[in-house]
C-alpha cells in the first residue's frame, strides 16, 4: 500500500503483516517497484518492509534545493523510527548511497546492508575530469559568452545519459552527487555489509564493490554471472537471499 512519509516529502509501500525490519531504497531514475521481486516475491513469504521512493523519482517530489546523499539520508532517517529495530537496509545504486549514509549516521538502528550496484569508488581508469570543449563552454557560459541553448547543446553531447535525462533541479542533484567521496563514511557504517554485485555492471564494476569491501569494516562480496547493473530486477533471489540471512534467517519476525 503507498503511503506518505516525512510529511508528505517521501512516499513509500508497506509490505508484510509485521512492523517493517527491511527499507529497500531504490537507483537513480528508478522507484520502489524495483524491489517487488525482492520484497513480494509469487514464490515466498513476503517480508515485512518498506520501499521508498527517494524525493524527485516515483511519487516523491523532488527536493527543495539540490541535496546530496547526506541530505537524502537525513530525510529517510525518521522513517527507521518507524520500524522494527535494527533495520536492514537494501539499496541499489544511488540508494545504496544513501544507505551507507544512514548506516554512519543511525549505527544503534542499522543491523546490516545488502548493497548492489553503488557507485561508492570511482572505477579505475573512469576520466576524472569533464572533456576540455565542455569545460571551456561552461566557463564562457558563466561568463555570458555563451548562450544557454548552445550550453545545453554541450551538455547533450559530453553529459552522461542519467545528466542528459535530468531536468531541473534533479541535474544540479546529479552533479552533487557524483562528485561526493564516501570513504569516510564507509568507514563509520560498523555494520555487517553484503555486496551482491552483477559481474557485468558496467555502472559500477564489480571492481568498485571489491575496493569498496576493502573500506568497510565488515563486508563480504558475490558476484552474480550474466547479471548487469539493474540486479534487482535480473537476480531478486539473490538479493533476497542476502536480506534474509542479515534478518538472522527468518522472513518474518
Amino acid at each position: 500500500m503507498l503511503r506518505a512519509f516525512a510529511e508528505g516529502a517521501l512516499m513509500g509501500e508497506t509490505f508484510g503483516h509485521g512492523p517493517p525490519a527491511v527499507l529497500a531504497l531504490h537507483g537513480w531514475a528508478r522507484s520502489r517497484r524495483d524491489f517487488f521481486g525482492v520484497l513480494a516475491p509469487k514464490d515466498a513469504p513476503t517480508l515485512d518492509a518498506i520501499a521508498l521512493d527517494l524525493p524527485g523519482f516515483g511519487s516523491s517530489p523532488p527536493p527543495p534545493e539540490p541535496w546530496g546523499s547526506p541530505e537524502y539520508a537525513a530525510l529517510v532517517a525518521p522513517v527507521l523510527d518507524q520500524m522494527r529495530s535494527p533495520v536492514v537496509l537494501l539499496g541499489h545504486s544511488f540508494g545504496g548511497r544513501v544507505a551507507v549514509h544512514l548506516a554512519a549516521q543511525r549505527p544503534d538502528a542499522i543491523a546490516g546492508m545488502v548493497l548492489t550496484g553503488v557507485p561508492l569508488r570511482r572505477p579505475e581508469g573512469a576520466p576524472r575530469r569533464a572533456p576540455i570543449p565542455f569545460r571551456l563552454g561552461r566557463r564562457l557560459h558563466r561568463l555570458g559568452l555563451v548562450s544557454e541553448h548552445r550550453m545545453e547543446a554541450l551538455r547533450q553531447r559530453y553529459g552522461s545519459s542519467d545528466y542528459r535525462a535530468a531536468q531541473g533541479i534533479m541535474r544540479q542533484v546529479l552533479v552533487k552527487i557524483v562528485n561526493e567521496s564516501y570513504e569516510e563514511v564507509m568507514v563509520a557504517a560498523r555494520c555487517p555489509v553484503r555486496l551482491v554485485w552483477g559481474e557485468d555492471d558496467e555502472v559500477a564494476p564489480a571492481s568498485v564493490a571489491r575496493a569498496a569491501a576493502g573500506v568497510f569494516p565488515n563486508a563480504t562480496m558475490v558476484e552474480l554471472p550474466g547479471v548487469g547493473h539493474l540486479a534487482p530486477l535480473a537476480a531478486p533471489a539473490a538479493l533476497r537471499e542476502a536480506v534474509v540471512a542479515m534478518l538472522g534467517g527468518r522472513p518474518a519476525p
